[in-house]
């Protein structure tokens, strides 16, 4: 079982969000326990920034067991695809490219995502697998 996350939730872990953070923690410990965990580059690179270094961003990565994972060729032509429907059917840029290629990676390399945003994911990619932390549980 791959599950790919999303930024959102490594922030809200790593930020320890108050509102968001136990949730989201919890729901990745699951989802680790499941099998493995990847991130793409853009949620590398969105988390990482949160960091006042590299070094403590990949200790703090690693510790967790987050495996890195390019996005391959298929992924990207597919988040091409559904940005190019999405914006000729009127959306607003509310959106940007990142999430469709977040998506996009996780449909085709791998078996689910974890994520808060999953009303955006559910509809753009269909037949995607969402988890998403429950608050309060």
């Amino acid at each position: 079982m791959i599950t790919l996350v999303d930024s959102n939730i490594l922030i809200d872990v790593f930020g320890a969000h108050p509102e968001h953070g136990p949730a989201s923690a919890r729901t990745l410990r699951q989802c680790l326990h499941a099998g493995a965990v990847h991130a793409c580059e853009i949620v590398w690179a969105e988390v990482a920034s949160i960091f006042a270094s590299e070094k403590a961003f990949l200790k703090a990565i690693q510790t967790l067991g987050i495996e890195f994972s390019s996005t391959r060729q298929e992924s990207a032509l597919l988040a091409a695809h559904i940005w190019r429907r999405y914006r000729e059917t009127g959306g607003k840029r509310e959106r940007i490219m990142a999430d469709f290629l977040i998506g996009a990676h996780a449909k085709i390399q791998g078996d689910r995502l974890l994520t808060r945003d999953r009303g955006f994911y559910r509809h753009y990619f269909s037949g995607l697998t969402i988890i998403e932390p429950k608050i309060n549980v």
